[in-house]
């Protein structure tokens, strides 16, 4: 109540300058967002991810006076003047996290399930009493996590299935004798159930069967990604087989050496972006982007982790339809010279402000603000001004209504 009673002064600031969290994951760059946005990195930590907004595992700050306030703390003093009406009947909360992801070794492949399976599987874990730290913990929350990411360096990415014909003839190459059980029945069924099947079978597979499995696809990726043979493959395989060898520096003995051969493979240029639907599996391989996603840490891993894979969980939420590369890419609805990343969800909004000069923005919803080359300044009509370095966030309430910027960068807003 104290802490409340003492935020009542600041309701009526319409910018809310941003502190955030850095997480040092060991898969994230030394070097990158130092690089990108002079955010000092004294210790040579990996940066994997800056962290903005009101996430319980990483909540930003808001500095106002001779107070920081956590921003979760600040909206819960009144949700619907923060957040609108709209936004708290729906979600009661900041409904998205916005991030800066910097990835230097590959993430776990994975899926996130949609918010029905997430409901579902919450309650479920929660009437088991499995800690919600447990290792073998699936669902952390109620809800689903769709996500954005924008590229600001070259961005490889895994994402979606490949077609069952690119597959099979992808596995044929390696005439894996292990898998030929499998091949056959995916051959024979060449549907999403057939490949369901075959998808399921390469998870779980276990001791030597699995060993030299890995072995063969290990050989053939050094010999082909080295030398180029050709083999009965395509030279334009080369850099595939370059990935695999790539990630078995990183995991080595890891089933999802294989995913490579499953799903597309795509390297976002910078200031393009790229959509992960639930249900879809999908991993970073590397690249500095902007990540927004609902706010959950709903995740079922399918390799390139030493964490707990529940492999009969994570086929139950995933849909096995092929996902052709040429639908990979956002396309963006552009409008004086903002660009517009339609979602098909509610939780989050994603747009890139190009450039401003005394532009005139409209909010019915809070909204985060982070330039990205260079200061931006911000005006509101009551007077009152905020200079934010590139690099640097802002909140802004629902309630501010409307907005001055002036900024001769990008800036990219996160909104709902």
């Amino acid at each position: 109540m104290m802490m409340q009673l003492a935020l009542i002064p600041t309701l009526m600031r319409k910018f809310f300058p941003m502190t955030n969290v850095i997480q040092h994951y060991a898969w994230g760059s030394t070097s990158s967002i130092n690089q990108l946005f002079d955010i000092k990195n004294p210790s040579g930590e990996p940066q994997a991810e800056v962290w903005m907004g009101a996430h319980s595992n990483g909540c930003s700050t808001v500095g106002h006076g001779d107070y920081a306030t956590k921003l979760s703390t600040l909206i819960d003093c009144n949700p619907r003047l923060f957040l609108s009406d709209r936004v708290a009947n729906r979600f009661g909360e900041l409904p998205y996290l916005f991030k800066i992801l910097a990835a230097e070794k590959a993430l776990s492949i994975q899926v996130h399930p949609n918010k029905t399976q997430a409901e579902q599987g919450f309650a479920l874990e929660q009437q088991q009493g499995i800690p919600l730290d447990a290792g073998n913990r699936n669902y952390k929350d109620p809800n689903h996590k769709p996500e954005l990411v924008y590229a600001l360096t070259q961005y490889q990415a895994m994402n979606g299935f490949r077609s069952i014909e690119q597959i099979i003839a992808n596995f044929n190459q390696l005439a894996i004798t292990e898998f030929e059980t499998w091949l056959d029945a995916l051959r024979a069924n060449p549907t999403p159930q057939g490949l369901a099947t075959f998808f399921s079978a390469l998870l779980s597979m276990t001791g030597q069967t699995k060993e030299q499995a890995l072995a063969k696809l290990s050989d053939y990726s050094r010999r082909y990604s080295t030398h180029h043979v050709k083999h009965s493959a395509s030279q334009s395989d080369a850099p595939l087989f370059a990935l695999i060898a790539e990630l078995e520096q990183q995991y080595p003995g890891d089933v999802g050496l294989f995913a490579p051969l499953l799903l597309n493979v795509i390297t976002l240029q910078p200031g393009q972006a790229m959509f992960l639907d639930a249900e879809t599996p999908h991993a970073y391989i590397k690249g500095t982007g902007l990540e927004i996603m609902a706010n959950s840490d709903n995740v079922l891993r399918a390799g390139l982790t030493p964490k707990y894979i529940d492999v009969e969980e994570l086929i139950a939420c995933t849909r096995f339809d092929e996902k052709p590369f040429d639908s990979l890419l956002l396309q963006p609805n552009e409008a004086d010279d903002i660009l517009d990343y339609p979602t098909p969800v509610d939780d989050f909004k994603f747009a890139i402000i190009q450039r401003s000069h005394q532009r005139v923005m409209h909010t019915n919803s809070a909204e985060i603000l982070l330039p990205l080359d260079h200061s931006m300044t911000l005006t509101h009509q009551d007077g009152e001004s905020s200079v934010i370095e590139k690099g640097l966030s802002v909140f802004i309430p629902a309630y501010a209504q409307s907005y001055q910027i002036e900024c001769t960068g990008r800036v990219a807003r996160a909104y709902s």
